[in-house]
């Protein structure tokens, strides 16, 4: 059972609130070929690649192939470099939910942002400080996926548009859901107007957004959990002709 809330709801009265409508089923049958590599972490060499920002602190570290999230609350975690958008690109990762009865193996918040920029100094994200709690991201112009959030019990899709209180939601499941420990494997597909995220080779969210964000920065998104992410790598995405 899904439950869909329009965009224009939260932004009556726009041109861009009336223009953004679901995508069309067809664009799920796409083909995607990974082109060049433009992007990778095997979480070997530390968090040189990534800046955090915790609400509460916590642990984050990189080694041994394995980025390592156990926070107590809200976390963000971003990829030092921007993803230009230039062209298409797939960004994959495989992230598991660890629940070991460990103080902060909470099952929940498998999130991200992607293509962001921060209004506030939109020609570098973290010239502005932030400190990891929600609505310090509202300035954001970003898209961001919450998948199985508020324990474990909703997966959604927001179109963050910069104003201060205003979390635009584009779609709002209450399935699928995360399973304790076990991976999860995510594809996030940027190809100019369709915004793709998949799991476990199921596509979860596929929207057409007629005034896309195409390029900015990429970070996982957590609030109270435990999380083991591996395999972290960005392609140019090749579309068939």
């Amino acid at each position: 059972m899904t439950t869909r809330r329009a965009f224009g709801t939260l932004v009556a009265g726009t041109a861009l609130a009336a223009a953004l409508v679901p995508a069309q089923s067809a664009s799920a049958t796409v083909r995607h070929r990974r082109g060049r590599l433009i992007a990778r972490d095997d979480f070997r060499h530390g968090l040189g690649q990534w800046v955090t920002e915790l609400q509460d602190g916590g642990n984050v570290t990189a080694s041994r192939g394995v980025l390592e999230i156990d926070v107590p609350s809200g976390a963000t975690i971003w990829f030092r470099r921007p993803i230009e958008g230039r062209r298409p690109y797939v960004l994959e990762y495989t992230a598991t939910p660890v629940s070991a009865a460990g103080v902060n193996d909470r099952v929940s918040d498998l999130n991200n942002f992607w293509n962001a920029v921060d209004v506030r100094s939109p020609d570098d994200i973290f010239a502005t400080e932030r400190r990891g709690a929600l609505d310090e991201y509202d300035y954001l112009k970003t898209y961001y996926s919450g998948y199985g959030a508020n324990y474990n019990t909703t997966t959604r899709l927001r179109r963050y548009v910069g104003d201060a209180g205003v979390r635009p939601l584009i779609r709002d499941y209450t399935e699928p859901l995360l399973v304790a420990n076990e991976p999860h494997h995510v594809r996030i597909v940027s190809n100019g107007s369709t915004v793709q995220w998949w799991n476990n080779g199921r596509l979860v969210f596929d929207y057409l957004d007629p005034e896309p964000y195409t390029s900015g920065h990429f970070a996982f998104r957590t609030v109270w959990s435990h999380f083991r992410i591996t395999d972290f790598r960005v392609w140019e995405l090749c579309i068939p002709s």
